[in-house]
């Protein structure tokens, strides 16, 4: 399974995990930015079965002839809106529950992290966020932190960052936020956040697992899981694309 990083925990502690002990198929996964996973995919560095996205702008990437006809369809199945995920233990838990967020993290000593943008698209929402709220409050703090790249981390290590107490926030969905039981304040004044994507693999080497990964995952007890964590679901999940395995008509009607 190759998929975004934001889904580290959603996917290793719990779909994987429960996929595993439904089937009996194994899971394993590699995970980092959406665009990154892409790249890596298109250069055969990780070959894979099941490509998962947090947007959909990525997918295209893979199809057509152009970029080796990876892809041909997907299916997007969830949103799940950005926000500020803060350590409990930071001294500025207090302000981040009392004041503006685009205050709080220009706050003297105030250490955030955010993935960067190039590579993934959270990291460019959270850049797109903050230059917003630069603009429309007048704050030339927060335009340069966008640009700071001391807080641009690889998005698979934000959540293991942050909890270990070397951010004080960061720039998360709910969903992932949820998975890791991270504490959470809106991003008051912008309105952006993940749309979740499963596709298989067109050169997928185990494709029948692959097919029952995807099977469980829009069935009842993934979405079950993601229900949980705060994934606010699309039913029917939208498919974009054509060549959808029929072992899937169960769960994606097209």
């Amino acid at each position: 399974m190759l998929y975004a990083g934001s889904m580290v925990g959603v996917m290793k502690d719990q779909v994987g995990p429960a996929f595993k002990k439904a089937t009996g198929h194994p899971f394993t996964g590699f995970t980092a930015g959406d665009r990154s996973v892409a790249s890596q995919l298109k250069a055969k560095i990780h070959p894979g079965d099941v490509f998962m996205s947090a947007s959909p702008t990525v997918n295209p990437t893979l199809m057509g002839s152009a970029n080796g006809n990876l892809v041909s369809w997907y299916a997007t199945y969830a949103t799940s809106p950005l926000v500020i995920g803060y350590n409990p233990s930071s001294k500025f838990a207090a302000d981040l529950k009392s004041k503006p967020w685009y205050e709080v993290i220009t706050e003297p000593g105030f250490h955030v992290g955010f993935s960067d943008p190039a590579t993934d698209p959270k990291g460019e929402f959270a850049v797109e966020a903050m230059n917003h709220a630069a603009g429309s409050k007048n704050l030339p703090a927060l335009k340069k932190l966008a640009t700071d790249t001391s807080s641009m981390f690889p998005e698979e290590t934000l959540v293991g960052r942050l909890q270990a107490g070397q951010l004080d926030a960061s720039f998360f969905y709910v969903s992932e936020a949820s998975a890791a039981k991270i504490p959470t304040v809106p991003l008051t004044g912008e309105d952006m956040g993940a749309t979740y994507t499963v596709t298989l693999l067109n050169n997928a080497p185990h494709r029948d697992a692959a097919e029952s990964f995807v099977s469980y995952l829009l069935g009842p007890d993934g979405q079950r899981i993601l229900q949980q964590d705060g994934f606010k679901l699309i039913m029917p999940p939208k498919v974009t694309g054509s060549g959808v395995p029929a072992g899937l008509k169960d769960v994606l009607a097209k």
